[in-house]
């Protein structure tokens, strides 16, 4: 099977680390917020296509540096440069922002974003294709296409956000483009948890940490039924599971567990 080692990966616009099976995507911009250009986005959706294949990545935590975390797209380098291409150019750029959503939902390794201050337009789009999300105090989300003259249909948006926060409430901020701040975002189920800024990204890490050291085989299972079964009914769902949980028995880990539970042991995972 093809595997790459992801710690040799030298991505040219945003920072990258890799540690413990943890790498760490690090949005730095900090003097404009951490914003997305035509080059980040590409280098952002060809990473997470790559994971499948890190054979030295069990998880991701996804975090901005300088006190926010991205404030989406780029006003000079690219909603200038959108406002002239035509119509097959605009198609290529909105396709290839949806493909980066995609291989974020496609990667096995679950994916924890670490949020601070600012965190709008494709920004949210990041945050809200993680699996899950810590936030500040200071966190301000908000899905504010509407208020460029775009529809809030954006990367996925009308997809996956009704179904993290409920449809009455993913409409209002998608209409109205207005911030949810970091309480709000929590007590509606967006923000797995709220956090000082001081800790924000250690937390990310902790969570990213203890997946990383569990059964990984299982973990990437998690994600990929997660992701699946959006689309099935409770009568498929219930088979793709039963067949998901029947290849996971066959896993070294899962005899593991079964040895050292006789033993009275932690079970040690390896990922296989």
């Amino acid at each position: 099977m093809y595997k790459l080692k992801a710690a040799e990966w030298r991505p040219q616009h945003f920072k990258w680390e890799v540690r413990d099976n943890v790498a760490i995507v690090t949005l730095n911009r900090p003097e404009r917020k951490n914003p997305l250009t035509f080059e980040s986005y590409a280098e952002l959706r060809d990473t997470f296509h790559r994971l499948q294949y890190a054979e030295d990545v069990r998880a991701v935590v996804i975090t901005g540096e300088g006190g926010n975390f991205c404030s989406g797209g780029d006003v000079h380098e690219i909603i200038g440069p959108l406002t002239k291409m035509d119509m097959n150019g605009l198609l290529s750029f909105t396709r290839m922002t949806g493909n980066l959503v995609k291989e974020m939902r496609t990667c096995p390794q679950p994916i924890v974003a670490a949020i601070d201050g600012v965190c709008a337009g494709a920004g949210a789009i990041l945050s809200m294709a993680s699996d899950m999300r810590y936030a500040t105090p200071e966190t301000k989300t908000a899905f504010l296409f509407v208020r460029v003259g775009l529809a809030g249909c954006d990367m996925g948006a009308c997809a996956i956000l009704p179904r993290i926060i409920g449809h009455g409430r993913a409409s209002e901020l998608l209409y109205t483009g207005r911030a949810m701040n970091a309480d709000e975002g929590k007590a509606r189920g967006y923000f797995n948890d709220v956090v000082p800024k001081e800790q924000v990204l250690q937390k990310a890490i902790d969570m990213a940490r203890s997946l990383a050291t569990g059964p990984a085989f299982a973990h990437f299972m998690t994600k990929k039924c997660l992701h699946q079964e959006w689309n099935q009914t409770i009568e498929q769902a219930l088979e793709t599971e039963a067949e998901a949980q029947a290849i996971c028995m066959q896993t070294q880990d899962f005899t593991r567990a079964y040895n050292a539970f006789v033993a009275k042991e932690k079970p040690k995972f390896e990922g296989n």
